[in-house]
């Protein structure tokens, strides 16, 4: 699959960036790595994100996996479609699957992560590493 341009962490969560809001889901490669998600804790709206650490979890039938925060900045949107169909994440992990938009608390932070074709190249050798 090719990746949507957006920056990517190496736990696999992707953050889309436009001006001082962002995006942040978890990529197709984690999904996929999940299996079927049936439940997805968020934030809440006004809660304050900490680039490294915890903002929710996915659970799915093989596992919970924490999701983390790839920057600082403020909630401003959690996505509430997902408490009813959280398989929407397994669908469409990059688009109506988003988990949260935030207020960035400094956009610097994004040159930190890597970009569609780095991403890539590190699942590709996270595949080759497990084959």
């Amino acid at each position: 699959m090719a990746y949507p341009q957006y920056r990517y962490t190496p736990q696999h969560e992707w953050i889309n960036a436009k001006g001082d809001t962002a995006t942040i889901g978890i990529t197709d490669y984690a999904q996929h790595e999940l299996g079927d998600v049936v439940f997805v804790e968020l934030p809440a709206v006004g809660a304050k994100l900490e680039k490294g650490k915890s903002l929710g979890s996915v659970e799915s039938v093989k596992a919970v996996s924490d999701i983390y925060a790839p920057t600082s900045g403020q909630v401003i949107e959690a996505n509430g479609e997902l408490q009813n169909q959280p398989e929407t994440i397994n669908s469409d992990p990059h688009g109506a699957g988003w988990l949260v938009k935030i207020k960035l608390a400094d956009p610097a932070d994004l040159h930190t992560l890597m970009d569609a074709a780095a991403y890539e190249a590190y699942i590709a050798e996270k595949k080759e590493a497990s084959a």
